[in-house]
């Protein structure tokens, strides 16, 4: 088979090799202070099925990023719905290695890793999901402290991208910035009440869901006692 066959038949089939031999390693001296604070993801890489169906709807979205005391952190991300700005909470345990962190995906229900391949603090970062690399699992995203497409930044974002072995259709910057969260960019207070709101509610769906279930054993120990 010839090499230019081949690479049609990889085009046709949509099959694409991932380069296992590279050694991903966390950013040295990794900083969760400093990384804390607004990021905006500017740029996917993603080889899975689904991605590609919606890659074409990607938009520059806006996300939060707070650490807590134990050095996990939590991200805070917003998205336009027809129904309006929409809040995903995402929490994130550190591991042993700073700048490695740990997740469940509810979707794919299966732990993910999280890696901070590369950061300046201030103006980009290269994050990488699931090492092991999986065509359904893993992603590249590039964070940016603002939602401007930087040339160098797509260059960088695109060039170790392409290193891993993921497709040119695969890589995805949009022009296109989601409006969430409407609010101007000095109100962080603003945002970090509603990320507040929605650990909240999330504590309180848990503390209902636990009190039905001991009223439930409750009932059913009074009934089985008459």
């Amino acid at each position: 088979m010839t090499l230019a066959l081949a690479l049609l038949l990889c085009m046709f089939l949509g099959t694409h090799g991932f380069n296992t031999q590279l050694v991903i390693e966390p950013q040295p001296n990794f900083d969760t202070e400093k990384f804390a604070g607004e990021w905006y993801r500017i740029g996917l890489a993603d080889e899975s099925l689904l991605f590609a169906m919606f890659k074409n709807q990607l938009k520059v979205s806006k996300g939060l990023l707070l650490p807590d005391a134990m050095g996990n952190v939590n991200l805070t991300m917003w998205t336009m719905r027809p129904y309006g700005c929409s809040i995903s909470v995402y929490s994130y345990e550190k591991t042993d290695v700073p700048g490695e962190f740990t997740y469940f995906s509810k979707r794919h229900k299966i732990t993910k890793d999280i890696t901070i391949v590369e950061t300046n603090y201030t103006d980009y970062s290269l994050v990488l999901k699931y090492k092991n690399m999986d065509k359904e699992y893993t992603q590249i995203a590039l964070y940016g402290r603002s939602s401007i497409l930087r040339p160098d930044l797509i260059q960088i974002f695109r060039s170790f991208a392409l290193s891993l072995g993921f497709s040119e259709e695969a890589i995805v910057t949009p022009t296109d910035v989601d409006p969430c969260p409407i609010l101007e960019p000095s109100q962080l207070w603003i945002q970090t009440l509603g990320y507040i709101y929605s650990v909240l509610l999330n504590i309180w769906g848990r503390v209902f869901v636990l009190t039905q279930t001991i009223i439930g054993e409750m009932q059913h120990y009074n009934a089985s006692s008459m």
